[in-house]
């Protein structure tokens, strides 16, 4: 549920474009076949008319009875894409991230820091801004990691190989 709700908020990728295959009628506007559409995942995923006027607030238990009653059945939650051009590396990102939260809670506790700013930034995908993270060890060692460029963010790798720690 939490994984969900924090692809929901922070999808990897806030926009895509299809071209259209066929002429289409959605409601009174013609597309024509070849036109560019572009997908804006970022404003579907905080939309109060999908999600309720609670959009933009982190509540997991959206989630709680799947993904299919959390949209209400619409097509309306797709942070890798949707259909036959959907990334193909969904399942394997979904079950690394459950690998590497795990690994993560087993070693760490978490505090926010005091200096976090809480700015996301797009530009291909959602970026943090700005950002020094704490991660406070079990063994109440500090370990301070900061990511090492804003153009490797940017590409969308995992943000455990962006990090320099240091303990």
């Amino acid at each position: 549920m939490i994984l969900y709700e924090v692809l929901r908020l922070y999808p990897p990728v806030v926009f895509f474009n299809r071209a259209i295959k066929n002429d289409v009628e959605l409601g009174n506007v013609s597309l024509p076949k070849g036109v560019q559409v572009s997908l804006p995942i970022l404003v579907i995923h905080q939309d109060r008319d999908i999600w309720c006027d609670d959009a933009t607030e982190f509540k997991p238990e959206r989630f709680a009875d799947r993904v299919a009653k959390a949209t209400k059945g619409q097509v309306s939650f797709f942070p890798f894409g949707w259909g036959p051009r959907m990334c193909i590396g969904q399942i394997f990102a979904l079950l690394v991230a459950k690998m590497v939260l795990s690994l993560l809670l087993q070693k760490f506790s978490f505090k926010l820091s005091p200096a976090y700013a809480h700015a996301p930034t797009t530009m291909l995908t959602l970026n943090p801004n700005i950002g020094k993270y704490l991660f406070k060890l079990k063994s109440h060692r500090y370990i301070s990691c900061t990511p090492r460029n804003k153009a490797a963010v940017g590409l969308g790798y995992f943000p455990t190989l962006l990090l320099d720690i240091k303990i």
